[in-house]
């Protein structure tokens, strides 16, 4: 199955997309910060450097792996060649002679000319053959020397040509093909990632794997549930519907969650992260905005709104393709005319504003707003040609009329400029309420100009009429209740205060630290009162009693999943330091802990009392789910973890680093107590994934170099050299996504970093990806074969970083990388697997006596 060594344009254009998005969306969160007015100069040119950059470190890192490689390999050519002579010798013993007479230097064959003829009867004269043995000796030092001085320049030649390094693996690969087992040790193919060749060993129950046929799974999958809520770097994204939905998004999904029944819908026809949100003023249609994101080739794909009915879920409009540049950054719907029109802004240089008859599906207006960011627009309550925008250090005044807009900047006068002005409101008696940076609501009245402050030609215009000291820190919201009340959400502070109508301070509230500020507001009743957070979390609750989470998630990238043993919860950890335990039966966060670094693997034991987490600095903890503490504390080299994995029986526990190292430990007390068992030394590289046998004696392994190691752990963590030996091992779990039976998950032209992640089924009838490209994939079990149907899941807005089966396989976690968003997947369909295995070892009678290379997935 050959992979031809296609560039990391698409990942690296994901990523750098991404980080160009955080850059984007950190605009609107530095805006709430003054400290982050700079952030978002160039983004473009730092997005390419970016690439380069990561591009660079890439074959840096191939570089060195091969380097370190080299002397191993080299070894392992050496020790093959006892065997390829003892098979020369029961073939034929004249050529056994031969060989022993023409020597080896540091395990390369010195070849001796011989014809088709000397190896069928060795008919040549011993004068010949003695001067082929003096012509070896008299070569073998200088040989030596050679070999000593450019063996670093000779792997280098070898990592930058995939060709000469495939001729090179594939000597390695044949000869030891060649050893004492012939027929069936030839049964093996390769797989080719960046021109790097991985041999993999058929399994003797499959009898011709030209005949294997590859189907899709019995099973299919269905979104469940969705965790978490983008408030971190979005705003006016929280709105409650008459039916009793709050509806706010996260990643690619419009979530609609009933509080009282706590049930959940969603809309998910966006391609890409979802950025904005609007309601329509008869409450049920919404507008929803989107980024635009990037093709595989890492070309830019188009952003666009969707306007869709919130009780079928049917869209009914798609506005602004090809329209609009980077992504939509704020929108809203007109009031009074009943919701004719949209107004949209997007993340182009300019932030072009435009005015959109969306159910005629016509742009009304289009003009350049301003080269500085948008955080907010809306159209006037009472007169559909009035629009107001603001954002970093502006407040803008629109006038729409035949077909133009113009705008009229506020003038702050005598007040103190904002950084950013960030939300906005209108009382019910016309004035316009700003919120800015420094903590003050400013009154807008309009009224007849002050020309020696605003200049000749001036006409009547919105000046200020009131500075109100509201908030320590930003003013991140504001909103108007029925009878005119205002709630306003504070930043530092992170207070919400009920203010009057003419905004004296009526009752206040201060919201947990650990949740952040408060990002957005949304009225229930008057009284009861939903908050988004800049943690990501929302609130439910009344100035008297508080407020609690209903909603809760991560708040930065995430990759460690693990899923109980015999119980519907599972765990999460990432680059925020949270440890978090969810009940995938009640869809509620059950706990959460902080620990002193990034949690970035975890796997809980067989029995389920306690789990183990590796994090960023080479540390790991072990937590007891009952009591929630530490119950072990350990530190294994000083590189990152990336992969922890219990024995099927618990006896032992398998830490995979970043320092190319597997330590093994004992485990005694139920997983209480670890002493060190052992270490697995052998990789060239950092460890990804590794899974134990079912008899808890083997360690199956892969490292960031494309690398497949085995290893014989009870006898005291021995690599196993013959990978053919291992070709019949049963798994325990099947997590390694470079082997044999997960051969065709792999895309054709991927260069080893596009499948962050698999996970076999218990039932082992199914497997699970996680792709770069923000998909989940569905195979069948066994997948060996290339171009393998699957079923594809969208709703991740960012690579995604692990998946994970339920205990019973009811449900399928995958977790997101940037977008912080845990889907929860219900597997549908019958099937135990069985039938996949009965059909990989009935499809032959009989062996074929070789197998070719597989070009291609």
């Amino acid at each position: 199955m050959k992979m031809q060594g296609r560039t990391v344009a698409y990942r690296k254009s994901r990523r750098s997309h991404e980080r160009c998005d955080a850059t984007l969306t950190g605009k609107r969160a530095a805006r709430d910060d003054v400290s982050a007015e700079s952030s978002t100069e160039f983004p473009d040119r730092l997005s390419v450097m970016e690439v380069r950059l990561q591009a660079q470190d890439d074959e840096i890192t191939l570089l060195k792996s091969s380097l370190a490689d080299a002397p191993r390999k080299l070894r392992l050519h050496d020790q093959q060649i006892p065997l390829l002579k003892q098979q020369l010798i029961a073939v034929n013993p004249a050529a056994a002679r031969v060989l022993n007479q023409s020597g080896y230097v540091d395990g390369f064959t010195k070849p001796c000319r011989l014809s088709t003829s000397s190896l069928d009867g060795f008919h040549h004269t011993s004068n010949r053959v003695r001067r082929n043995s003096e012509k070896s000796r008299d070569s073998q030092e200088k040989t030596k020397q050679r070999l000593s001085k450019k063996a670093a320049s000779s792997t280098n030649l070898l990592t930058r040509s995939p060709s000469l390094e495939s001729r090179a693996k594939d000597l390695i690969s044949t000869t030891g093909s060649q050893g004492s087992r012939r027929g069936t040790q030839s049964q093996s193919i390769k797989m080719f990632i960046r021109g790097r060749p991985i041999t993999m060993y058929i399994p003797s129950n499959i009898l011709n794997y030209e005949e294997l046929r590859m189907d899709l799974p019995s099973q299919k999958l269905d979104l469940d549930w969705v965790y978490g809520y983008r408030g971190r770097d979005c705003r006016a994204n929280l709105y409650l519907l008459p039916s009793g939905e709050a509806v706010y998004f996260i990643a690619c999904v419009v979530v609609l969650y009933h509080i009282s029944n706590q049930t959940q819908r969603h809309y998910r026809k966006h391609t890409d992260c979802v950025r904005c949100l609007a309601i329509h003023p008869d409450k049920v249609r919404v507008a929803s905005g989107q980024t635009a994101g990037v093709d595989k080739d890492g070309k830019p794909l188009q952003p666009f709104v969707h306007i869709w009915d919130s009780k079928t879920l049917v869209t009914l409009q798609q506005i602004g393709l090809g329209t609009f540049e980077r992504g939509v950054g704020a929108l809203a719907f007109s009031s009074s005319d009943a919701g004719t029109f949209l107004c949209v802004i997007d993340d182009s240089n300019e932030h072009m504003l435009s005015v959109w008859d969306w159910n005629k599906h016509m742009k009304h207006v289009e003009v350049k707003s301003t080269n500085e960011a948008v955080l907010a627009v809306d159209f006037s309550p009472t007169d559909t040609n009035n629009i107001i925008s603001c954002g970093k250090s502006h407040v803008y005044f629109w006038t729409m009329s035949a077909g133009t807009l113009t705008k009229k900047q506020g003038i702050f006068g005598k007040y103190k400029k904002p950084k950013f002005v960030l939300c906005f409101v209108f009382s019910l008696t016309g004035d316009v309420l700003t919120g800015d940076s420094e903590g003050n609501i400013l009154t807008w009245g309009k009224s007849a100009a002050d020309t020696k402050t605003l200049g000749k030609g001036a006409k009547e215009t919105f000046q200020i009429m009131k500075q109100t000291r509201a908030h320590e820190g930003s003013v991140f919201t504001m909103c108007i209740l029925q009878g005119g009340a205002i709630l306003s959400g504070g930043g530092k502070d992170r207070k919400i205060i009920r203010w009057s109508a003419d905004l004296a301070p009526e009752r206040e509230c201060e919201i947990p630290e650990k949740f952040g500020a408060v990002r957005t507001i949304a009225d229930v009743d008057g009284e009861e009162l939903l908050v988004g957070t800049t943690r990501n979390a929302i609130l439910r609750g009344t100035f008297s009693d508080g407020f609690v989470a209903i909603v809760q998630g991560h708040v930065d990238e995430m990759w460690g999943l693990a899923a109980h043993p015999t119980q519907n919860i599972f765990l999460t950890c990432g680059n925020d330091r949270q440890v978090c335990v969810w009940n995938a039966e009640d869809h509620k966060l059950d706990w959460c802990t902080t620990l002193e670094e990034s949690g970035l693997c975890a796997d809980f034991s067989p029995n389920g009392a306690v789990v183990s987490v590796g994090l960023s600095t080479g540390r790991w903890v072990v937590l007891d789910l009952q009591t929630k503490e530490v119950m072990s504390d350990l530190i294994d080299g000083n590189e990152q973890l990336s992969v922890m994995r219990y024995s099927p029986d618990g006896s032992f526990l398998a830490v995979g680093s970043h320092d190319n190292f597997i330590y093994i430990y004992n485990v005694t007390e139920g997983g209480r107590r670890y002493t060190r068992f052992g270490k697995c030394t052998g990789h060239s590289s950092f460890i990804t994934h590794l899974d134990w046998s079912k008899d808890g004696k083997y360690i199956m392994s892969n490292s960031g170099d494309y690398e497949i190691l085995y290893w014989d752990v009870t006898s005291g963590c021995k690599l196993l050299r013959n990978r053919f030996e291992s070709k019949d091992r049963e798994w325990a779990s099947y997590t390694c996504v470079l082997g044999f039976h997960v051969m065709g998950v792999w895309l054709e032209g991927s260069d080893g970093t596009d499948i962050n992640a698999l996970c076999r089924s218990h039932s082992e009838s199914m497997v699970a990806v996680a792709d770069d490209f923000c998909k989940v994939h569905l195979f069948q079990y066994p997948c060996p074969k290339p171009k393998a149907p699957s079923y594809k899941y969208e709703g991740h807005g960012s690579h995604v970083t692990n998946v994970r089966f339920t205990h019973n396989d009811s449900h399928l976690l995958s977790m997101g990388g940037k977008d912080t968003c845990i889907l929860q997947w219900r597997v549908k369909g019958t099937g135990t697997g069985d039938h996949s295995k009965e059909h990989l070892a009935s499809s032959s009678s009989v062996f074929s006596s070789s197998c070719s290379p597989v070009n291609g997935t």
